[in-house]
């Protein structure tokens, strides 16, 4: 990191005699590095757990399998509706008398016209084919049931297969096979790209960190280069009990080369301005100090 060019003795003691502001220092601010998501998976559905396919540490990806529950009722009655919705024979069966009764109602009004026929037989033959096409509609609204029946059929099935809701990394597994799953979680799954910067920043602050602004972030480990995140949230409410509010940053983590629970400091850009005038003279060790933050 670049350092501050040294202030000599002097020129701060000639600051101080004639109230100059010092040099602006920007302050670092403690801070947290977390998962951006965080979330411990369950089953929509109760059941017995028949294969968890992921372990502690493995990687997934969004929509990915981990884990399915036995789903022997599930396919059975899936092959019951699929069956059921490719019978055709009521349908055809229907189809027939309405042709049927169409055509015996139309024969029916030819008589009756030539005065063949009494009314009475004519609305037989009405009557009679009402009832055909009314088993006609009938048999139609049946397949389309069916048809629901296989997506119902469909939709549970699915609800004893348990997918990653997105890209991260597996925390824990908590259940394995054999176990029986209700309100219990399977697996604790953490998003590592990107990653959430937390940070508590002095109430004094407030109105100087906008939404969209740049930060540097200082990682608390070994070897840890400094990272750029930008503002995502600034809260609009003070919490009073530590005159604080928080500040959310997100933190492009790509080569997921961060872990996330890290401590870490974070340099948002506000210059703390100190008056010269209202501090005792420093010393050689103070401007020693400055030269070299």
């Amino acid at each position: 990191m670049r350092s501050n060019p040294v202030i000599p003795l002097s020129l701060l003691l000639c600051l101080a005699a004639s109230g100059v502001q010092a040099a602006p220092v920007n302050e670092r601010l403690d801070c947290m590095i977390q998962p951006d998501q965080d979330v411990q998976l369950g089953s929509a559905t109760p059941g017995l757990i028949a294969e968890v396919k992921v372990r502690r540490g493995d990687t997934v990806e969004e929509g990915q399998t981990v884990a399915r529950l036995s789903s022997g009722v599930e396919w059975a009655t899936l092959a019951v509706a699929r069956e059921r919705a490719a019978q055709i024979g009521e349908a055809r069966v229907a189809d027939s008398s309405h042709n049927l009764a169409a055509r015996e109602m139309e024969r029916a009004s030819e008589l009756y016209n030539q005065q063949f026929v009494s009314q009475t037989y004519l609305d037989k033959q009405a009557a009679e084919a009402q009832a055909a096409d009314g088993r006609l509609t009938q048999a139609e609204e049946n397949r389309r049931l069916a048809a629901r029946q296989v997506q119902l059929a469909r939709a549970q099935l699915a609800q004893r297969t348990i997918r990653a809701p997105f890209a991260g990394v597996v925390v824990e597994r908590y259940l394995e096979p054999g176990e029986f799953v209700d309100q219990l979680p399977v697996l604790r799954i953490a998003a590592l790209n990107p990653l959430r910067v937390d940070v508590l920043v002095p109430a004094s602050e407030f109105g100087r960190v906008k939404t969209g602004a740049r930060a540097t972030v200082f990682p608390e480990m070994d070897g840890a280069d400094a990272h750029e995140a930008v503002v995502t949230t600034v809260d609009r409410v003070i919490d009073a009990a530590s005159n604080t509010f928080r500040v959310r940053l997100t933190l492009p983590n790509e080569d997921e080369t961060l872990p996330a629970g890290l401590r870490c400091q974070i340099d948002l850009g506000l210059p703390r301005i100190k008056h010269a005038a209202s501090e005792s003279a420093p010393d050689m060790h103070a401007s020693t100090t400055l030269g070299t933050y």
